[in-house]
């Protein structure tokens, strides 16, 4: 379910939430709203180059080195950036998980940004700008198991709303899934993203993994995630 609202635009980054840091990747990575001049400063720090269609990632993405795969309790290490050059726009979304060892997933979403990013073993898999809340029904902030997945969800709450590729978050309704991302809409707290690029992340993901919510400072590849 969606509603309208003007567009904002900001940074990706990491936010400490308890003990645990988590990344929503990097300072040039970011939805581009109707309002140009309310993210001219930001582009002027990134690059010019245009941004890629919604089905690939602009560039070939470098193969990871195999490796051991992680166990849940390591400390989570950022291995891989998608290769994305400047703002991502509503509708736009990349996948690129070749090659990639299994490992623990995560989930990452930058509510300044506008912008969700998935990891699988430290790498970066998929990233796609999103739908959230408004300052009326806000997407809240904080760490979240996924508890329920359905793939043909309707809505209980608002009025039998299609929410396809549904992960639920929280009890109140907050979830993930599938919607019409486009510039001018917002959801009612929910995390909309491309049917298509929802798909992928259903497949991937099991009960249990975690969704950080954050807004907070950059970090990059190396970093390790787990404090300090």
């Amino acid at each position: 379910m969606k509603t309208s609202i003007l567009a904002v635009t900001g940074t990706l980054g990491v936010a400490a939430i308890g003990t645990l840091l988590f990344v929503s990747i990097r300072p040039d990575r970011w939805v581009e709203s109707a309002s140009r001049s309310e993210i001219a400063t930001a582009q002027a720090a990134a690059t010019s180059a245009p941004a890629p269609s919604h089905t690939s990632a602009a560039a070939p993405a470098a193969k990871p080195t195999p490796t051991r795969v992680a166990s849940e309790d390591e400390p989570f290490v950022i291995k891989r950036i998608l290769p994305i050059d400047g703002p991502i726009r509503y509708g736009d979304w990349h996948w690129e998980d070749a090659d990639v060892p299994e490992g623990p997933v995560v989930i990452t979403v930058d509510l300044d940004a506008r912008v969700l990013s998935v990891f699988r073993n430290g790498y970066e898999v998929g990233t796609t700008a999103v739908l959230l809340g408004t300052d009326d029904k806000p997407t809240p902030l904080g760490v979240f198991p996924i508890t329920q997945k359905d793939i043909d969800h309707v809505s209980n709450i608002y009025t039998g709303a299609p929410m396809p590729y549904m992960q639920r978050l929280t009890d109140d309704g907050i979830t993930l899934h599938g919607s019409d991302v486009a510039l001018g809409y917002a959801s009612h707290g929910c995390v909309g993203m491309p049917d298509a690029f929802a798909a992928k992340l259903f497949k991937l993901t099991k009960l249990g993994d975690k969704v950080y919510i954050t807004r907070g400072k950059q970090v990059g590849m190396g970093d390790n995630l787990a404090g300090g």
